[in-house]
């Protein structure tokens, strides 16, 4: 029994995988149909999408197209890009000519004898150089002799590589001559006008009340003594004239004068002190008088040999 129970099952199992593999099969070859026949309805509605007439002219505009391409114009791009394009690439010269290009260029640079450096000379004779090389090259081309050191051979090389590809031959050969550089100083200064630099006080901008005036030097009655009043600033020191004159009592002598140092190594005055950076003077005078402007004069200087040339001073005058 168990044998026989044992026989069923196997061709159970058996008949199980044949139908299974059989519907498999059928669904395949079902799908396989279906792909079919959707293709060949689109392709049967695609060309009833065309009339026969339609169809024809299309071929027809095709052909056409066709038969008034520029074939002799692709032709003529394509010969110009081929000529462009071997233009383009530099003339490889052969290494003994360049060493003979190299020692005639520095048997010319040697016959200069001059002690120093004239990069606009140099220049002039490697142009004049290579415009003669050009020249002989060419007239031995156009005789067809080779009267010319240069081969003929390797004339029509050399002239191509001395006319358009110079540049690329320099590099080659290693010639390198720096650009001149000339730079011209533009002069706008009227004739006869003193020159100085520009310069520009330290501190905060004095206000156009104050009436700056560099390198100068106003004389006056002090009222505030520079030697003890110290301002960080020409602005400063204009202010405290201002407030001085605002608050002075009736009968006093009100500031309208002020005098001040900018400069670090102090300044220059025709007294008996040493006058520091910062020092700041208060003066009054009815009609302010100039006791210097922009340099002291030659005769002053010949006489106090520690003046400087310019008036280190700043001043200013208060209008009342």
């Amino acid at each position: 029994m168990a044998r026989g129970k044992w026989v069923c099952s196997y061709k159970k199992t058996t008949l199980l995988v044949c139908f299974f593999n059989i519907a498999v099969a059928l669904y395949v070859l079902r799908s396989l149909y279906a792909s079919l026949y959707i293709y060949s309805g689109n392709v049967s509605r695609n060309a009833a999408l065309y009339s026969p007439d339609q169809i024809r002219k299309m071929e027809e505009s095709i052909q056409i197209r066709w038969e008034f391409k520029p074939v002799e114009l692709i032709k003529w791009v394509k010969a110009l890009e081929a000529e462009f394009s071997s233009e383009t690439e530099a003339v490889k010269l052969p290494w003994h000519l360049k060493q003979n290009i190299i020692d005639e260029i520095l048997q010319r640079l040697r016959s200069l004898n001059s002690s120093r450096t004239d990069i606009a000379m140099e220049r002039e004779v490697v142009e004049s150089w290579r415009k003669e090389k050009l020249e002989e090259v060419k007239s031995a081309l156009v005789k067809g002799t080779s009267n010319s050191t240069i081969p003929h051979e390797e004339a029509g090389m050399l002239v191509r590589a001395l006319e358009s590809d110079w540049a690329v031959l320099c590099e080659e050969i290693g010639l390198w001559i720096p650009a001149q550089v000339s730079n011209k100083e533009h002069d706008d200064k009227p004739e006869g006008a003193e020159e100085f630099e520009e310069e520009v006080l330290p501190g905060r901008p004095v206000s156009p009340e104050c009436h700056a005036e560099l390198h100068t030097d106003y004389d006056g009655a002090a009222v505030r003594w520079g030697l003890t009043f110290h301002k960080d600033s020409a602005a400063d020191c204009c202010q405290a004239c201002l407030d001085h004159a605002k608050h002075a009592k009736e009968g006093e002598k009100k500031c309208n004068i002020w005098v001040y140092c900018p400069s670090e190594f102090g300044c220059h005055s025709p007294d008996i002190y040493q006058h520091k950076h910062q020092e700041c003077w208060l003066k009054y005078a009815e009609k302010p008088r100039l006791n210097f402007k922009d340099k002291y004069p030659e005769s002053y200087r010949n006489s106090h040999p520690s003046a400087p040339v310019i008036v280190p001073w700043v001043s200013g005058v208060i209008s009342s």
